[in-house]
């Protein structure tokens, strides 16, 4: 990928990519959320908001597409981190893709990396899945997923182990990530080399841990409850040209009661307070990086990517006390007793009240339907509310349309792809060797800029759900259901289905998707569970 002359003459830009983990469409403020994100909006005013981007639905394969700009499914981690066994996907980071971090080093770039990897079914020892041996000059963060936020476990400095008893009375790990990326980036330009910062924040993620200062910023803000909130967000989306007029809008999940009929209100308010002061302490952190590049003279010359992993999350934690138990035992994911030596209480439940050190609980499928407006469904699926993200792209020295949105759909194996167009280097052809898989994606920069925006189709799958988008038009089915057909031109919130008018269309659009999984590897959801059980250990 050769830059154009006017781009040549100018340095190449640095990169800073900030993840945020199951945060839903509408949590920040520039697309309608009231939570209060002022760093996030800011970088919305200097750059592009993209009304139409997806990610993959769920928290590993998202980070696997974005680094890579392959199709999970090419990479290994096409589900979690955990082996499936000879007929499912290994979980790690496999030698068959590189990461954008390996481009950029080799083309010169100093990478850093700080947060949340999981990218690895070794979470323990450090093997070649790892952020270390995958492109990145530094990495201190988490290897594994979902995690404590006061005590996180899997914490490592580069492959060195961090154990919790080591860690400040007052950590907090979206705090902790802030200080460091800024540190890292502070250091990059200090170098006067062009820098790549990868910042994957584990905010908002369950479990709902929240400082006591955050928490206090965020009370009363949803008294109203979820239905007059979405309302209300609907609204300013409407109103900022996130979600088109004539779009029709999902209304509220049947699963979850009309506010006034929500027997446990004071309890719920306690989980979204929670979750929002997440938000806002990720926003905070954010800031601290921005503040970073201010100070070190190199903001306008460097492009800054903000996007969720996947939509909001609905996933219940059980407070029964045998499912309970199961995850108090899982000691990669959840520390064996809080700070002071009192037990874990775990799962959602009135009596366990969010927030701190020795809770682990989520927020709930009814607020997660807030976070989602306009959509239905959540993390996992791929229907709207599954997969659309926030996306913002800013680069004042970029000539982007500043403060505009940008309508064309476009996915996460589209994002290396516009980072290589913008620093001018070209992908990695081959690892040891073996030849590797051309990108699938298109870049994104030009239209970025006001120009041409390249017409692709779009595919998903994942756990047995699929979806491929063909202009307005996108299929979609939950495991071996039946096919849905939505023309999102009209219908974002995909409410009707179209499928029984349009048989050709289902039929020419289903072969698409088949030829599509068949060539990036796709493994059938009941060859994966098989092979999953086979692999399970056998009673004595």
């Amino acid at each position: 990928m050769v830059p154009d002359a006017r781009d040549a003459a100018r340095p190449r830009p640095n990169v800073v990519l900030i993840l945020a983990d199951d945060m839903g469409f509408s949590d920040v403020g520039c697309y309608g959320g009231e939570i209060g994100t002022p760093n996030i909006d800011s970088l919305a005013e200097s750059g592009v908001r993209c009304t139409q981007f997806y990610n993959t639905a769920r928290c590993s394969p998202s980070r696997a597409s974005l680094l890579t700009g392959l199709h999970p499914h090419q990479t290994g981690v096409a589900e979690l981190v955990d082996n499936d066994g000879p007929g499912g996907y290994p979980g790690s980071l496999n030698e068959r893709c590189a990461t954008v971090a390996e481009v950029l080093r080799a083309a010169g770039y100093r990478t850093s990396m700080t947060g949340k990897w999981h990218l690895s079914n070794e979470r323990e020892q450090p093997d070649a899945s790892w952020p270390t041996r995958r492109g990145f000059d530094s990495f201190w963060g988490t290897i594994g997923g979902a995690g404590s936020y006061f005590q996180p476990t899997t914490l490592h400095d580069g492959e060195t182990p961090i154990r919790i008893d080591d860690l400040d009375p007052d950590f907090y790990y979206t705090d902790e990530i802030g200080a460091r990326a800024a540190a890292s980036v502070s250091a990059a330009a200090a170098d006067q080399r062009p820098f790549f910062a990868y910042v994957a924040f584990t905010a908002p993620h369950w479990p709902l841990h929240a400082k006591e200062s955050d928490l206090a910023e965020v009370r009363g803000r949803f008294d109203a409850g979820w239905d007059e909130l979405r309302r209300q967000r609907r609204q300013r989306q409407l109103e900022s040209g996130i979600c088109c007029e004539d779009a029709t809008v999902d209304d509220r999940d049947p699963e979850v009661p009309a506010w006034p009929d929500e027997p446990d209100q004071a309890w719920q308010l306690e989980r979204m307070e929670a979750y929002a002061a997440q938000v806002r302490a990720m926003d905070r952190a954010v800031g601290r990086v921005l503040q970073a590049l201010d100070d070190s003279g190199v903001r306008d010359q460097t492009m800054i990517i903000f996007l969720s992993d996947n939509g909001g999350c609905a996933e219940g934690l059980s407070a029964e006390p045998e499912a309970a138990q199961r995850f108090r035992g899982n000691r990669l994911i959840i520390p064996p007793s809080a700070p002071d030596g009192s037990p874990m209480k775990v799962g959602n439940s009135p009596d366990i009240h969010p927030g701190t050190a020795d809770t682990y609980t989520s927020y709930g499928r009814a607020w997660a339907n807030l976070s989602n407006t306009p959509f239905r469904l959540y993390k996992r699926w791929v229907h709207e509310g599954g997969i659309a993200t926030p996306l913002i792209i800013s680069w004042p020295a970029g000539e982007l349309r500043a403060g505009s949105l940008l309508d064309p759909p476009h996915q996460l194996t589209d994002l290396v792809p516009t980072v290589l167009d913008a620093v001018g280097a070209d992908p990695l052809t081959e690892r040891d060797g073996r030849q590797l898989p051309s990108l699938p994606g298109v870049s994104m920069l030009d239209a970025l800029r006001g120009g041409y925006a390249v017409d692709h189709d779009l595919y998903w799958e994942h756990i047995g759900n699929q979806a491929v988008r063909c202009g307005r038009w996108k299929l979609v089915r939950e495991d071996d259901g039946p096919w849905e057909l939505y023309d999102l031109g009209s219908d974002r919130s995909e409410r009707h289905d179209l499928s029984a008018s349009h048989t050709e269309r289902v039929r020419a659009m289903a072969t698409r998707w088949q030829q599509w999984a068949d060539s990036v590897g796709v493994i059938p959801r009941d060859q994966v569970l098989e092979s999953r059980a086979r692999m399970a250990p056998q009673p004595l």
